[in-house]
């Protein structure tokens, strides 16, 4: 079951990025997935469903169990190496893992599939923003639980405070690449998130979060 349940998946994965998800049927994935319909539905109970699962993959890989084909659920995920980290150390390697996350192509290839398809599918856009969009601000927002008492942080808003950061690194970079204006090297990367780490700290610091 989990071998299908991956095959679905992987077919599914490519086809959405590919060829977007309005003009993506359910039976062209069972197809290439080398599995009957009504496997297909058993696995999925339809194409929103599917998505959410191709998502999942996209976006968090080392979460899949491939012995039962499914995914854990984020608090059983392994931690993310900078959370043990303080703040200055931290912010820079967290803003690098998420740039070379959101800048990878095939983040990117989603991004468009969402934006493309949402306005005609509301639910494919509402299950990008629960499932990537939020769940990155989780990540942040589980560091500042962490660190923010130890650092004398007053924070308002966690999650408005993970919005921040994310727009921070988003600025003057993403939009570059998303519309293939230039690419970024490693060492780009890093310099941006080392400033926006900056940034970051002084609003933390000063409280204006």
């Amino acid at each position: 079951m989990g071998r299908k349940r991956l095959a679905i998946v992987s077919a599914a994965r490519e086809a959405f990025l590919d060829g977007g998800y309005g003009k993506t049927s359910m039976d062209s994935i069972a197809k290439a997935a080398e599995v009957g319909i009504k496997t297909l539905y058993r696995h999925f109970e339809n194409k929103d469903d599917l998505f959410s699962a191709v998502m999942q993959a996209a976006c968090n890989p080392e979460a899949f169990d491939e012995v039962t084909g499914e995914w854990r659920k984020q608090a059983d995920e392994p931690e993310r190496p900078w959370f043990s980290k303080p703040p200055r150390t931290a912010l820079v390697a967290a803003g690098i893992e998420y740039l070379q996350h959101v800048l990878s192509e095939e983040q990117l290839a989603l991004y468009r599939v969402v934006t493309q398809d949402a306005h005609r599918f509301p639910e494919l856009g509402r299950r990008y923003r629960e499932q990537v969009v939020e769940r990155s601000y989780e990540v942040f927002i589980g560091y500042l639980n962490r660190w923010s008492s130890g650092e004398s942080w007053k924070i308002r808003d966690k999650r408005s405070a993970a919005v921040t950061f994310s727009a921070l690194l988003r600025a003057g970079i993403f939009e570059e690449v998303l519309h293939g204006l230039r690419k970024f090297s490693d060492a780009e990367i890093a310099a941006h998130a080392r400033r926006s780490a900056a940034n970051m700290l002084v609003l933390l610091n000063s409280g204006s979060c």
